[in-house]
């Protein structure tokens, strides 16, 4: 199996992070696990590992309900930056509103990059599905 350079979670739910970050680092798929309490600094940081000629994480797990700056703020921003390559996002969300759901379908029409949209709590499987696809 092929290592991910990097993964990012952008969540402000310590539970859900530590799910995450336990369940990925069973699957070993990457050495490189950041998390991010909200959308403002993750765009903050990936606009500095961009101006720094770094990589930005090949596959994100996104939140939407965050404070300060929430997901799909986030996405407003990140589908702007000066990416080509594909990205893949998980929208991972305890939303049971279905403008959410129209909201990811908007914003998979206006991107390159993979979008997809998970209930929590995400399983180990689907983590292993979304990690190998990236």
């Amino acid at each position: 199996m092929i290592k991910l350079k990097s993964i990012a979670i952008i969540d402000d739910d310590p539970i859900t992070v530590f799910g995450i970050k336990k369940m990925l680092s069973a699957l070993n798929v990457s050495e490189n696990i950041n998390s991010y309490v909200n959308g403002k600094e993750a765009i903050d940081d990936f606009k500095r590992i961009i101006q720094n000629k770094e990589e930005v994480p090949e596959v994100i797990f996104l939140d939407i309900n965050m404070p300060i700056m929430d997901g799909w703020q986030f996405l407003e921003e990140f589908i702007t930056l000066p990416i080509t390559h594909k990205i893949r996002i998980n929208i991972l969300t305890s939303s049971i509103d279905p403008a959410d759901r129209e909201n990811w379908k908007f914003y998979m029409t206006r991107t390159h990059h993979i979008i997809d949209y998970k209930n929590k709590p995400i399983q180990k499987k689907e983590i292993e599905e979304i990690t190998k696809a990236a």
